[in-house]
């Protein structure tokens, strides 16, 4: 015998407990007057390299830390200690990005204090973690001249989520068939307000205009 399938409405969000823990973090850096920033980016695009430029270029380098998150090792987490900057690393073990409980865990056992900004390094993974709000004030995806130009295409809600494009490893420009214009054409059909700077932590290129922009 047939039965009539009903469709049920299902009123709680799939996303609700990490969205709880995402508004708790918002307030906990709310109330420490730290400006957090959720850097997302493939694997190799070059995040752990624009945040080690970023500690560099602070005249303070006291203002700022990071958490790295990674499916195991704390490897970024060490690179950016050996570049002056606080940082702890958040291991997945299997997940392909960072949620708010992972990061406010972490944050129990963080020192926080006179950090007025904190790098929240997602993993490496241009996907999962558009969808996870860690409670950070800014999105920034770190998109390498080597991925290339229809990456904003392929992945849309990464890019429609991001505050600020930094565009890394410019200094391969010379070598490659890289067309820069058709990157931002790219970005300007998927973000509602387009941003992107050109980088190269090697060179230093754009690094004060990063840096101008975060700071503003």
């Amino acid at each position: 015998m047939c039965q009539k399938v009903k469709p049920v409405q299902l009123d709680v969000r799939i996303l609700a407990r990490n969205d709880n823990a995402a508004a708790h973090n918002r307030e906990h850096f709310s109330e420490r007057g730290v400006f957090a920033v959720n850097v997302m980016g493939s694997p190799g695009s070059g995040k752990t390299a624009l945040l080690e430029a970023t500690a560099r270029a602070f005249d303070d380098v006291r203002r700022v830390a990071a958490l790295a998150g990674d499916l195991a090792t704390d490897n970024d987490a060490a690179r950016l200690r050996r570049a002056g900057m606080r940082s702890a690393a958040i291991e997945t073990v299997q997940a392909c990005h960072l949620d708010a409980e992972m990061v406010h865990h972490e944050l129990h056992h963080f020192d926080l204090a006179g950090v007025e900004y904190l790098f929240i390094e997602n993993v490496g993974n241009l996907v999962c973690p558009a969808v996870y709000d860690l409670g950070q004030n800014a999105n920034v995806v770190v998109l390498s001249v080597t991925e290339g130009e229809d990456k904003p295409l392929k992945y849309p809600t990464m890019f429609a989520k991001a505050d600020l494009v930094l565009l890394t490893k410019c200094d391969l420009l010379p070598h490659l068939s890289v067309n820069v214009s058709a990157i931002l054409e790219a970005l300007g059909r998927v973000m509602p307000h387009p941003r992107m700077i050109p980088v190269s932590p090697l060179t230093g290129e754009g690094v004060a205009d990063w840096m101008g922009w975060l700071t503003a």
